[in-house]
């Protein structure tokens, strides 16, 4: 494997982003990895190598560079909590046209690259980035092929960008998972993203006995078969749509 950390030129400054990819056979289907609201951190490289051993080029991008951040450290669980504060100001700081030019910018970045293959594309965001995974599928239709939402924010809105209407906007195979137990995706809005999703080649599955943020196995509230579940769905997604 092939591990390397770069700062791509985007349009608003320049992001640092990690990527990692198999030494050989490539060029390889592009895998854009958008963080959680934590941000960048061993935990999230780790998954991305995970990803890339399957055969992509997968990019984790630092979403908050234009805040000079990248590692934001522990965030402890108290809601006053100092750290917590300002992980949810990063978070509200961008939005989906920013990242849309910045996923512009690692397109650009990756279609110089050997290793890389640009006509396939897949996108993965967990948490505050389930909607920019999704958005990437219907701003770049062309080229992203399957996207997949982890215990997504945001998914049902009333703006013409919310993911419960990206359906109708994409060839792109969509996967929503979800938490049963999410204060940031209750009951009301998965059936309003099933709803949404109906007649469509894609699928929401809500994880029985889990909270948001089962995935991720430093924290809490990781369920180890749900972590592993959803690796084996993300990875069936990807076989299915990014076949070279």
């Amino acid at each position: 494997m092939i591990d390397q950390q770069i700062d791509i030129q985007t349009k608003d400054g320049k992001t640092t982003t990690f990527i990692t990819h198999p030494e050989r056979g490539g060029p390889f289907p592009v895998i854009l990895f958008y963080m959680d609201a934590p941000a960048i951190r061993e935990e999230l490289r780790d998954m991305a190598r995970r990803l890339a051993t399957s055969g992509y080029y997968v990019m984790l991008p630092n979403m908050y560079y234009r805040s000079g951040v990248m590692e934001l450290g522990p965030i402890p669980p108290d809601p006053d909590a100092p750290e917590r504060k300002r992980m949810f100001e990063f978070m509200a700081s961008i939005n989906i046209p920013m990242v849309m030019e910045d996923t512009k910018a690692l397109l650009a970045y990756a279609a110089t690259q050997q290793a890389a293959n640009t006509a396939i594309v897949g996108t993965v965001g967990y948490c505050m980035s389930g909607r920019y995974a999704v958005n990437a599928a219907t701003h770049f239709p062309d080229q992203v092929k399957a996207a997949a939402s982890i215990y997504g924010t945001h998914l049902a809105t009333d703006q013409p960008d919310s993911p419960h209407i990206a359906a109708g906007k994409t060839k792109a195979e969509l996967y929503f998972a979800c938490a049963e137990t999410d204060i940031y995706a209750p009951a009301e809005i998965i059936e309003q993203l099933k709803q949404g999703m109906k007649g469509s080649n894609n699928e929401v599955e809500v994880y029985p006995g889990t909270h948001h943020g089962f995935a991720f196995p430093k924290r809490p509230v990781y369920h180890r078969d749900a972590a592993e579940r959803h690796w084996e769905r993300l990875l069936a997604l990807y076989r299915r749509n990014l076949a070279t």
